[in-house]
């Protein structure tokens, strides 16, 4: 039986899941730990942050690149796996890296190539969940559940290892992933069956459209600024909780109680989602992270902090799972890849990038104040999501 064949045998759904899994059971690692690698090799906050920065910043040209050409191929899985093995390639390299700058070089390869796969998948999954008529929300929900597990497991393997574990963690998780998508998932098509295969140009044409709607560029930017505003929790949560004297394993638990909460609202949420519609959760998303992140500047006790990270159904999930559904209404079919590109390039990208160069300085001159800044970028993000709101019902088609 061919690997084809046997894949064959489970469903779009269960594929797509597992490809999720094992790409953030990578996540799971490198987003809430890697900073603590980095700190192991001798570097400032500031020099971690502009580390964690340049490729998010960079996400703006790399992302739509990547993207248009991943478009020049028949089947969507063979870009994924080619770019999940670039991703393990560099951060491989990390282990040997000499320096602040062998190690931005490396990190840059690894998490531009790694992180152009969420768009891509999730371009499939759309697709898939409303063919198959699936929640997209149960696939994409199991890859968080296995980020809860890797960060779990990775807080009490430092506990006994070296910083060094991180690395290897992350790398075997990018090759799986290379395996999975070229052998487990389903040979979507990047265009559909008799249809013409646009051409570079065409491609290109089609992104410029997408840049000059504006209602898709305020709802791209408003998302960006409220999934931004997690740069300081992402970058320095784990080192600013540990000056507090949190262990490493409850540092674990507490990133596992906020992706608890998104599994949740992915899983579950979904009718109410629906009925609430995507830009009255972008309010909800800017108005959580306004209260959430101001909170977080004041150093609250851990028994303050199990509520307040359960906020994150609300700044990730909600807006992440809004902006999703708006991106693929107001984009045409033919650019599907480069509007959830684009989206990404935003939101996980310039916008987290900007907070994440922020970060590093603001970590080391102002402690657990840093947060404010997000604060404010997620107060920014509420007032562009009440702006969408209050747009004519014919500019936005509704979830």
């Amino acid at each position: 039986m061919t690997s084809e064949a046997g894949a064959g045998r489970f469903s779009a759904q269960t594929r797509l899941g597992l490809f999720y899994v094992v790409s953030y059971l990578g996540t799971g690692v490198s987003l809430p730990f890697i900073a603590t690698y980095f700190r192991s090799r001798g570097l400032t906050g500031a020099e971690i942050g502009l580390i964690l920065a340049v490729p998010m910043l960079a996400r703006p040209f790399t992302g739509p690149v990547l993207a248009v050409w991943a478009d020049g191929f028949t089947l969507r899985r063979t870009p994924l796996a080619l770019l999940a093995l670039g991703a393990a390639a560099g951060y491989l390299a990390m282990l040997a890296a000499p320096g602040f700058w062998g190690l931005l070089a490396c990190w840059l390869v690894g998490m531009t190539f790694l992180t152009t796969l969420t768009p891509l998948i999730d371009v499939i999954t759309l697709r898939r969940s409303r063919l198959d008529s699936f929640n997209y929300g149960v696939p994409r929900g199991a890859g968080s559940a296995a980020f809860i597990v890797a960060n779990l497991a990775m807080g009490a393997i430092l506990a006994v290892m070296s910083p060094s574990v991180i690395v290897a963690w992350i790398t075997t998780a990018a090759i799986g992933v290379a395996v999975v998508s070229a052998l487990i998932l389903p040979p979507e098509r990047v265009h559909e069956a008799g249809a013409p295969q646009l051409g570079r140009a065409e491609r290109w044409k089609g992104l410029g459209g997408l840049l000059r709607d504006r209602t898709f560029v305020l709802a791209v930017i408003t998302a960006g600024l409220i999934q931004g505003a997690h740069a300081f929790y992402y970058g320095f949560s784990a080192l600013l909780w540990r000056h507090q004297g949190i262990s490493a394993p409850m540092i674990g638990v507490l990133w596992g109680v906020g992706v608890a909460v998104e599994v949740g609202f992915m899983w579950f949420a979904e009718p109410w989602r629906r009925k609430v519609g995507p830009e009255k959760l972008l309010v909800l998303g800017g108005a959580a992270a306004l209260l959430r992140w101001t909170a977080y500047a004041f150093a609250p006790p851990l028994w303050l902090l199990f509520p307040l990270q359960a906020l994150h159904a609300l700044t990730f999930a909600a807006s992440f799972m809004a902006s999703l559904r708006l991106i693929e209404r107001l984009a045409p079919p033919q650019s599907a890849s480069a509007a959830q590109a684009i989206n990404s390039a935003l939101s996980a990208g310039f916008m987290l990038g900007v907070g994440t160069l922020a970060a590093g300085p603001l970590f080391d001159a102002f402690g657990t104040r840093g947060y404010l800044a997000m604060a404010a970028m997620g107060g920014l993000g509420l007032i562009g999501a009440v702006r969408l709101t209050r747009l004519r019902p014919r500019q936005i088609v509704l979830d």
